[in-house]
């Protein structure tokens, strides 16, 4: 299994712990989950049930089997409730290790929430006193975040670990295209994001726009309407979500202008946004060094394929399909360069994540992100790609991230440094470059003598 070796390891922590554990396990659909904890059953005896959308009665009855048939080798019958389920376990329970594992909690307590209070019950009077690993996991975030572990719920406060399985990074997701280039990793990055179901559906074997046609292109294919089969499992009313995504992945990422761009209420704009933030759809950004309730506010997709899905597919389908998956896929080849962007910012801030934890950046950055805003040096409006900053904010590194197809100039050198005049209480000012396709021999020589670090795709991969 690709890139989950921490999250295996912390489930395998708290399973030798001879007490009572009881893990909250939660993340966006199709992030891995299930295969973490399917990975962890093949090394431990467990009892694994996956919840099902179906009503109390079958979910009992399924659950029922399952319990019956890991303890007795045999299922009887259904237990009249869920209280005698869980009694059941505490009493087969009294002697060595239990393992309870309920996948997709939410459509089990969802139709009874009763559950919840049930599993209270047992938690307190019963399992707190065994050696029993409870594991609760859903794909609805604010389910297992509100109704779990929030504070009006019966089983707040149990949990003894929470863990939010997030999407993998490029490096870990470049581990499933060992036959790419660096750069082919990075636009498949660009693309799919780090959701290991979408990285699985491409293969190395074939060019990204190969895969483009037959995984994405082609009327049928998984990858061809997965982001609006997603929404249709978590919201209503899809036209309003639809148009929100679709404005922000074309650019629109203040709530005046998402509202202004889908004629809708701003008010009501608010509303649908902060659903789409709870199911880790988009998220807020304010300027690197301000604070949350900055008005300099906007919105970003977090996930690649979606930004993807609803730049390119979702807006040009009718177009595609008369076009032709073969043509469309070498049409959206041919503008990738300038959609990749705002990818290949984040994966440079995924990179300076990673340096900073092996300790080989200057400082541990306190403040780390796109600061945009006001620049008193030349009296405009300025923005800068990546910004870091010490807790004090007297020391910064200011980084440049260019996915352009020719070296980089000089231009783009010095916009850098002026931009660097916003920070004027900045003491200590470290200037870092990052860009695809190399710099311009000026650009090399001026950087040597400055002692400003020059980075291309390749170090993002290797780096020194």
């Amino acid at each position: 299994m690709i890139g989950r070796e921490a999250e295996l390891d912390q489930i395998r922590r708290l399973n030798a712990n001879n007490t009572f554990e009881f893990l909250v396990m939660y993340g966006r659909r199709r992030v891995g989950k299930t295969t973490i904890l399917q990975e962890f059953s093949r090394e431990q005896d467990v009892i694994f049930y996956s919840a099902q959308e179906k009503n109390d009665s079958l979910n009992l009855h399924d659950f029922s089997r399952t319990i019956q048939l890991h303890f007795d080798g045999s299922f009887i019958a259904s237990f009249p409730s869920w209280e005698d389920a869980f009694s059941y376990i505490t009493r087969k329970s009294t002697e060595g290790k239990t393992v309870l594992i309920i996948d997709e909690f939410p459509f089990m307590a969802g139709p009874n929430p009763s559950i919840k209070s049930m599993l209270q019950h047992e938690i307190d009077h019963h399992w707190k006193e065994l050696n029993l690993f409870l594991i609760l996991c859903g794909s609805s975030v604010s389910f297992m975040v509100n109704d779990i572990m929030g504070y009006e719920s019966p089983l707040y406060g149990r949990a003894t670990f929470s863990m939010e399985v997030l999407p993998f990074d490029y490096l870990d997701s470049a581990r499933f295209f060992p036959e790419y280039s660096t750069e082919e990793k990075l636009i498949t990055y660009g693309i799919l994001g780090g959701i290991p179901r979408y990285l699985i559906d491409f293969s190395s074997q074939c060019s990204i726009r190969e895969n483009l046609e037959t995984k994405i292109l082609n009327n049928g294919a998984f990858l061809n309407d997965e982001p609006m089969m997603l929404l249709r499992m978590e919201l209503r009313e899809l036209n309003v979500y639809n148009s929100i995504l679709e404005a922000i992945a074309r650019g629109c990422n203040k709530v005046t202008e998402i509202a202004d761009c889908i004629h809708e209420d701003k008010s009501k704009c608010s509303k649908y946004i902060a659903t789409l933030q709870t199911i880790r759809l988009i998220e807020k950004r304010v300027p690197c060094g301000e604070p949350e309730t900055s008005k300099k506010t906007i919105y970003t997709l977090t996930d690649n394929f979606y930004r993807f899905w609803y730049h390119y597919i979702f807006p040009n389908k009718s177009y595609y399909d008369l076009l032709g998956s073969a043509e469309a896929a070498e049409e959206i080849m041919n503008d990738l360069s300038d959609f990749m962007g705002l990818a290949f910012e984040d994966i440079c801030r995924q990179y300076l994540i990673r340096q900073a934890k092996l300790r080989k950046l200057p400082f541990i950055p306190a403040h780390l992100g796109k600061w945009w805003g006001n620049n008193p040096a030349i009296k405009a409006q300025d923005d800068i790609d990546l910004l870091a900053l010490n807790k004090k904010k007297t020391e910064a590194i200011f980084c440049e991230c260019k996915f352009t197809s020719r070296p980089m100039p000089m231009e783009e050198y010095d916009d850098l440094l002026t931009a660097s005049g916003a920070f004027p209480n900045v003491t200590k000012k470290h200037y870092l470059f990052i860009s695809r396709s190399g710099f311009t021999e000026p650009v090399r020589e001026r950087a040597q003598r400055e002692g400003v670090t020059l980075l291309t795709a390749e170090d993002l991969f290797f780096p020194a």
